[in-house]
């Protein structure tokens, strides 16, 4: 009798959680209410707010937002996923196009032009109509569009999945079985990302400035439970977390930085002085111009930072920024 109840039990559970999805739909014509109501939200990174500040300086300064085209800024770390698909977003293209509109760039499209050159080749057969047209038909200028100043190219070059982890697991309990036993452990680990960008002029191919960044992503996992006896019943109860820092947005992250770094190039406005935000790597190099001899100038000009040094922006080793850092160093 026990084992019959215990199985109409298990019976009506199961029902009532197949009672959740019908197969029959409702009037608003769903089977099911989806999951979640969490609203649409902005995608910041820490430079977001400092590109809009930095577009914001330069057109009450009047200065020109020059024409920037962005081309490929492809994955060139060939990871792939264990569930399938590529580590690292295929996206970092649009992602600069974004920082740039931040940064208040006028951007011209090259990267799929396939829908204007369509509509190209369609203006060219006389297919396409235009009421302002007198003919009827789209008509073809020569130097309608305009064309870029400079235009953005690179890729995402590392991606290293863990430079360091490390991790402690604790047990504790009784010699005797039936005494209540504990368990927790914790982890931690580390991997970054990287890319190099470079600014080209669109005139003459020159490249005129190379910024390469990358970013450091952390990640967390934490469990703990405990086993007993009680009586004839075992009671293992365990819960836990594990988080991630997300790898696109640290792709995000680096790209704004490194279009906030070019954008402050091409205003000749330091963006710290303007927008005053800190950041570990320092002062951007704004030299009053894009050009190669002043890329890379000497520390004795205003704002102006030399890029090759590697202790800049050491929390060990450069002193300007130990300041704004947390934490003591020995």
């Amino acid at each position: 009798m026990t084992r019959i109840k215990s199985l109409f039990v298990a019976a009506v559970s199961a029902l009532a959680v197949s009672a959740c999805a019908t197969s029959n739909s409702g009037s608003d014509g769903l089977y099911a209410t989806p999951t979640g109501n969490a609203p649409v939200t902005a995608n910041p990174t820490p430079y977001s707010q400092a590109l809009v500040c930095l577009s914001g300086h330069a057109r009450q300064q009047g200065r020109p937002a020059p024409r920037i085209a962005v081309g490929r800024i492809a994955d060139y770390t060939g990871q792939l996923a264990p569930e399938g698909g590529t580590r690292v977003t295929q996206g970092a293209a649009l992602m600069a196009m974004s920082a740039f509109a931040k940064a208040g760039a006028r951007l011209v499209e090259r990267f799929d032009t396939s829908v204007a050159e369509l509509e190209l080749r369609y203006t060219n057969s006389q297919l396409i109509g235009d009421d302002t047209e007198q003919q009827g038909f789209r008509q073809i200028y020569a130097g309608a569009m305009p064309g870029s100043d400079y235009f953005l190219i690179g890729g995402i070059t590392e991606l290293n999945a863990n430079i360091r982890s490390n991790g402690q697991d604790l047990f504790a309990g009784d010699r005797i079985d039936s005494s209540p036993a504990g368990v927790f452990s914790r982890r931690v680990y580390v991997m970054n990302v990287a890319l190099d960008l470079r600014l080209v002029d669109s005139r003459t191919l020159e490249v005129v400035d190379v910024v390469s960044y990358q970013k450091q992503i952390i990640g967390r996992e934490l469990s703990a439970g405990v086993f007993s006896f009680f009586g004839d019943a075992v009671v293992d109860l365990s819960a836990g977390g594990r988080s991630l820092e997300p790898v696109q947005l640290a792709v995000r992250a680096v790209i704004e930085r490194a279009v906030l770094e070019i954008s402050s190039q091409l205003y000749g406005v330091s963006a710290e002085a303007v927008c005053q935000f800190n950041d570990p790597i320092g002062p951007s190099n704004a030299t009053g111009g894009v050009q190669l001899n002043t890329a890379y100038a000497g520390t004795e000009a205003p704002y102006v930072q030399a890029r090759t040094d590697v202790n800049r922006g050491h929390d060990r080793r450069d002193s300007d920024i130990r300041s704004v850092l947390r934490g003591t160093y020995r």
